[in-house]
């Protein structure tokens, strides 16, 4: 699936995080900040955004989810120098961007991921869903379901399993985990595993690093905070790209505050506690609290780290708030 972002004959070698930037502040043009172009005749972007990809070392793998869907699922483990005398726990890990970027490959989400699987230690089971708008949500909801049977799967096969999983996870200590739009994926992930029979897969906790919500009336973080790539005109695109055609942004997809009290969402899905990290300079922000309040209201036991300064992916680019950010992640668990 790495190929989908080379779909362009763009040097994307040449463009640095400082002209990324630039061009962010400079323009007012939301696609142009996100470098692609929508097709509306067959719904589909080009990808002219430069993401850098990496391939598998020794301590990764990848192995494929569903072969119809084109979905696969990379899987990190501690650096092979650290010595592991019990089984670990096991993140279940949704990447962001926007539901239309990136990749499990994809550079920043594969370094992220290998620092978690070392930091804690953990097994990070990295899904890569299908992107919007070529698959609309939800679709990404599907994949993840998909992602669940498949540790499952691992978890009933003790004999022809996935050898890393066999070896060093532990099935009864897993945790869902999204960034940004891989924020919302988990919590949907959570709520779909409402009805499924994941034994003996146990589901601990739900971490929503900077989770991707919203809804058709702006919010004081959204007014405040227009420089952030995650702007309001570009989360509009991004929103408009994902949700089913003609839906709008309060739709249960964006904004969960809408539910009409049948569906198992209202009563949180499996989640026994709940991670939310975030920080103020977010634009999102304040549908993070928004949601935290929600969980709350519905008797989960939520915890927050929300720190006073930062943007929207932060942790990716500031070695210190990486390094804090691990740190409350090993705490949860």
């Amino acid at each position: 699936m790495a190929d989908q972002f080379h779909d362009h004959a763009t040097d994307k070698s040449t463009i640095t995080s400082t002209t990324i930037f630039n061009r962010i502040l400079t323009t007012t043009d939301p696609y142009e900040k996100l470098m692609c172009i929508h097709n509306p005749e067959n719904d589909s972007l080009i990808r002219n955004f430069p993401i850098p990809v990496t391939p598998l070392d020794q301590n990764t793998k990848d192995i494929s989810l569903n072969p119809d869907r084109r979905t696969s699922i990379r899987i990190f483990r501690p650096a092979t120098e650290l010595s592991i005398t019990t089984k670990l726990p096991t993140v279940i890990y949704f990447h962001g961007g926007g539901f239309i970027l990136f990749n499990a490959a994809s550079t920043v989400i594969h370094n992220f991921c290998q620092s978690i699987a070392t930091h804690l230690p953990a097994v990070v089971v990295s899904v890569d869903y299908r992107l919007a708008p070529e698959s609309r949500l939800p679709a990404a909801y599907d994949d993840a379901a998909d992602a669940l049977n498949w540790v499952k799967t691992q978890a009933l096969d003790t004999v022809n399993g996935e050898p890393w999983l066999k070896e060093y996870a532990d099935f009864s200590r897993c945790f869902i985990m999204g960034c940004s739009a891989g924020g919302n994926i988990a919590y949907h992930a959570n709520l779909r595993a409402v009805e499924m029979d994941l034994e003996p897969l146990k589901i601990n906790g739900l971490i929503l690093h900077q989770p991707l919500f919203g809804s058709l009336e702006r919010t004081q973080s959204e007014l405040r905070l227009t420089n952030d790539l995650y702007s309001s005109p570009v989360t509009n695109v991004m929103w408009e790209l994902a949700l089913p055609v003609g839906s709008s942004r309060d739709h249960v997809y964006c904004n969960p505050s809408v539910d009409n009290g049948e569906s198992s969402g209202t009563n949180a899905g499996l989640i026994k506690k709940c991670l939310v990290i975030g920080c103020y300079g977010d634009p999102l922000i304040d549908h993070q609290i928004k949601l935290v309040k929600m969980l709350e209201e519905k008797g989960v036991k939520t915890e927050t780290c929300i720190e006073d300064r930062g943007f929207h992916g932060v942790a990716f680019y500031g070695p210190k708030t990486l390094e804090t950010l691990l740190e409350n992640l090993k705490h949860f668990i």
